[in-house]
């Protein structure tokens, strides 16, 4: 018979207490991406895609102020976001929209962190997924192409990474004209950094191994693992492609400090043994974290 106190129940946050945490998320965020791009990006000239890529352009040809540039971008492409996509965007969204720029003007007048263009690049990069990031976990973005993109898609046919992929590689390109081509390559650094930390941001460092063992000696193996490591093993069904025999794969997850001694014990019982290898990024239940 389960008891209350052996049941281990999820309770659901209250929404009024979920939704402010995602709007707190959303406008940190946002504040992030402002400073970095006036601290970083900005005054290095480097136009890493997006509005933001555009009012940097838009500066260096007529001055004209940036966030002032992003808001005439961003709130028309929310409005065509809603007419052509739905309102499926919601209010964090226009949130982000309307903060980020807000940031840029408030701060426009700081001081740049860096002249050195690598550096700004990179640490703008930096910032701006890690801006980009927590405004992703809030359940919002920040508007800007990456709407257009969304229109594009819907209408032409092309994925949302390559739709996103030309309105990015466009604005790089026009960078290149208008600076030269040393800035258009900056801000490739820029992008690369950017989505990076963001996978970074929303994965986290991965500190797990997953692990599949193709093996004839499954039961040997499978045993020392339980007993060496105090893992557990999960045998997945299946077939080899050219004999059609019947050769079940283990599959363990273990923390990346357990993969050497894991290695070892198949090395040991099987030095024969198919093995692959890959990063878990999050694992929840018996033996890891949680939540």
């Amino acid at each position: 018979m389960e008891t209350n106190n052996n049941r281990r129940l999820y309770k659901e946050p209250h929404p009024i207490i979920k939704n402010s945490k995602d709007y707190v998320y959303v406008i940190i965020g946002a504040a992030i991406i402002a400073v970095a791009f006036n601290v970083f990006l900005l005054p290095n000239q480097v136009a890493s895609g997006g509005v933001s890529g555009i009012s940097t352009i838009l500066k260096g040809v007529f001055g004209w102020e940036p966030g002032l540039v992003q808001y005439a971008f961003n709130i028309p492409l929310f409005i065509a976001g809603l007419i052509f996509l739905g309102a499926k965007f919601g209010i964090k969204s226009f949130v982000g929209t309307l903060v980020l720029p807000a940031v840029v003007l408030v701060t426009s007048s700081w001081e740049p962190w860096t002249m050195n263009p690598l550096l700004g690049a990179l640490f703008g990069g930096i910032t701006v997924g890690l801006g980009l990031g927590i405004v992703f976990r809030g359940g919002a973005s920040t508007g800007g192409t990456d709407l257009a993109a969304q229109i594009i898609t819907k209408y032409t046919g092309f994925s949302l990474g390559t739709s996103v992929l030309l309105l990015d590689g466009l604005i790089v390109l026009s960078a290149a004209f208008v600076f030269d081509i040393e800035k258009a390559l900056y801000a490739l650094i820029a992008l690369f950094v950017t989505t990076k930390t963001i996978d970074l941001v929303q994965l986290g460092f991965s500190q797990s191994k997953m692990i599949y063992i193709i093996t004839n000696k499954q039961d040997e193996i499978r045993d020392a693992i339980y007993t060496e490591i105090d893992r557990g093993v999960t045998k997945l069904p299946a077939y080899g492609g050219y004999t059609n025999v019947e050769r079940p794969i283990l599959m363990v997850v273990a923390y990346q400090t357990e993969f050497t001694k894991l290695k070892h014990i198949i090395k040991t019982i099987d030095p024969a043994a198919f093995v692959i290898v890959s990063d878990a990024y999050e694992v929840l239940g018996e033996g890891f974290k949680r939540s």
